[in-house]
């Protein structure tokens, strides 16, 4: 029975992982005070391990533990009673133990017991000569020691120790990196995350076999690093599926990057889940009270999700790395801003030509970002990064109203055109967009042909049954639905065939070099061509920049283009005079099609080169377009 208590009473004190941990000033606070309470030069609290005592505080004490047999402290957790030793030279048990032999003379200790009663160890003070112990100091002290009690109790309630691992959390790693660095400076360090597994694997491992499974493995990963690191390291828990350690005092960074990668190996095959996970590994050097402890923590994850990104498993923390991290960060702090302000943000519109007739029929409209401290934004940098979070929706909604609001504006000027506006994949999940487009154009008297909405062609195969059933719905509307980016999605043509969209627009990477008819780009682009208008769809070339590629892409029925050759992006106050000043020229500036671009579509030349140059005389083929200057 003796046996057992003992190894419950041990468990109580593991889980609580307390031994071999930095000192914290929270304790040596405590500490500090018994021994002034007592006019005595030394005070500890002592835990009991199973052959030692063990300091988690100490004050005027040299050593950090002692050994548990002939010491007080382990009779008190035995008896779980206040124990007083007033001379320790008159005392049989301890007048020739470590502390007798090392000039204690005085001894007064009172246990430290958890809610369950089990005895963890000590709280004591210790004086070089014999003394007396008034009935107010033994109260004070078994106070002191229930507020060391209260602290324990309190790091373990609030989060300091994580219940499924066991391990000390992200909290305790900041407080411990904080204690080490005021009895450290200037020690070198590095700090190791373990990353299990992305997200979404997560998710899936959870979705299909249940939370538990997530529990066995954070279990399983939590042993397996525990046995690696040993009994004197300390590995911390600080993330779902993330670990932390650190490296020992000034390690050689190489030598130590060859440890990991072995241990690394060893961690992923022990896993019984290495085949649906993928563990990443970030490695964060610095010097103890030169970075704060908040840094330390989150360069280490950095450099893990480095490490993902990276064809090799471990990475050593980047600096340049972190700090386009840290960019994203605030740029997306930065837009829940300047959304709501509102005059950060404005639409710029690209126009759209008929190819056949030359004349402006539509504009794209394109958010723009002018940030009050870093100026322009790029599109290409804030919008991904908009696009995966919250922000998607009420963004995807402010462009939507100050497009629709423009196209009120045009018409009361004249001016009568489609506005195509983007949407992201993350906007294919809102159940009620139909019903604001749709309320929208009620409310400003527009009809929903005006507006053109579009989507990659990769947005709708990241979820192809769901986005088919929405652009059904957006269809049967009457709101004309376009296919973005088309050619960079990967989908079949199967699936293609049965999208209700009325406009496909060919990626620029197919158009920009489009010089001649011949050779593979060429090919490519007329079979996409071919192939959209015979599903019955209108193309749209994005990225023309050339009057060669505008005339090539006229002869082969592309029905319109938008590009640098017509105009760039154009802010609103400048769109009515250019529309002018198009229609003006619109007949005033045409290019003929050489006769090197002729398209010869014989069924013979087909057999070997479908799309070889002809020799023979071209019909002169005239587009107009407008002033690029305009």
């Amino acid at each position: 029975m003796i046996y057992f208590r003992e190894q419950a009473r041990l468990d109580a004190l593991y889980r609580l992982d307390l031994l071999d941990t930095p000192a914290s000033e929270s304790f040596d606070r405590i500490t500090r005070l018994a021994s002034q309470i007592f006019g005595l030069p030394a005070a500890a609290i002592s835990l009991t391990d199973r052959d030692r005592q063990w300091f988690k505080s100490r004050v005027g004490i040299d050593r950090c533990s002692i050994p548990r047999d002939s010491a007080p402290c382990s009779e008190v957790v035995e008896t779980m009673q206040p124990l007083v030793i007033e001379g320790f030279l008159a005392s049989p048990c301890y007048a020739d133990s470590p502390l007798g032999q090392a000039a204690t003379r005085f001894y007064a200790g009172v246990p430290l017991i958890t809610s369950d009663g089990y005895g963890l160890g000590t709280l004591c003070v210790l004086g070089t000569e014999p003394r007396q112990v008034l009935p107010s100091e033994m109260s004070a002290l078994i106070d002191l020691a229930a507020m060391v009690m209260a602290q324990i109790e309190l790091q373990h309630a609030f989060g300091r120790i994580d219940p499924v691992s066991g391990m000390p959390t992200r909290s305790q790693f900041r407080d411990d990196l904080a204690d080490m660095a005021r009895d450290y400076p200037g020690e070198r360090r590095l700090a190791v995350m373990i990353d299990l597994a992305r997200d979404d694997q997560i998710s899936k491992i959870a979705r299909a076999i249940g939370a538990a499974r997530i529990d066995d493995l954070i279990i399983e990963a939590s042993r397996s690093l525990g046995a690696a690191l040993g009994p004197d390291r300390t590995a911390y828990h600080v993330g779902p599926t993330q670990f932390a350690f650190l490296s020992p005092p000034n390690v050689d960074e190489a030598t130590y990057l060859q440890l990991l990668q072995s241990a690394f190996i060893s961690l992923q095959a022990a896993s019984s889940v290495r085949f649906v996970t993928s563990i990443a590994i970030g490695i964060r050097p610095f010097v103890l009270g030169q970075i704060a402890t908040d840094d330390v923590l989150r360069g280490a994850a950095s450099a893990a999700q480095d490490a993902r990104r990276a064809d090799g498993s471990i990475a050593v923390y980047s600096p340049s790395s972190d700090t386009a991290h840290q960019r994203q960060y605030g740029l997306m702090r930065d837009f829940g801003v300047a959304l709501e302000e509102g005059s950060q943000l404005r639409l710029v519109y690209q126009p759209r030509i008929d190819l056949l007739t030359g004349f402006c029929i539509g504009a794209e409209a394109l958010l723009r970002w002018r940030h009050p401290r870093l100026g322009d934004i790029s599109p290409a940098e804030f919008i991904p990064i908009i696009e995966q979070t919250s922000l998607a929706r009420p963004t995807t909604q402010w462009v939507l109203d100050a497009a629709m609001d423009q196209l009120v504006d045009w018409r009361h000027a004249g001016i009568n055109i489609t506005v195509a506006v983007n949407i992201s994949a993350a906007n294919l999940g809102e159940a009620d967009l139909i019903e604001r487009i749709e309320t929208g154009l009620l409310e400003r008297k527009l009809l929903p042909s005006q507006l053109e909405i579009e989507i990659t062609e990769s947005a709708i195969m990241d979820h192809p049954y769901h986005a088919l059933s929405i652009l059904r719905d957006m269809a049967a509307a009457g709101i004309c639905v376009a296919i973005d980016d088309f050619g960079t999605g990967h989908s079949s043509l199967a699936y293609l065939q049965r999208l209700p969209a009325h406009v496909v627009k060919i990626d620029q990477t197919f158009v920009r070099n489009l010089t001649e008819v011949t050779g593979p780009d060429f090919v490519l682009l007329e079979t996409m061509i071919g192939l959209a208008q015979k599903l019955g769809y209108r193309c749209v070339a994005e990225g023309v920049e050339t009057s060669e590629a505008a005339a090539i892409l006229a002869q082969i029925g592309c029905e319109e283009a938008q590009g640098f050759l017509f105009a760039k992006p154009i802010e609103v106050d400048r769109f009515a005079r250019w529309i002018s000043k198009h229609r003006a020229r619109g007949e005033s500036k045409s290019f003929t099609m050489p006769s090197s671009f002729r398209v010869n579509k014989s069924k013979e030349t087909a057999k070997h080169n479908r799309f070889a140059r002809s020799a023979g005389a071209a019909r002169p083929l005239h587009v107009s377009v407008g002033s690029i200057a305009s």
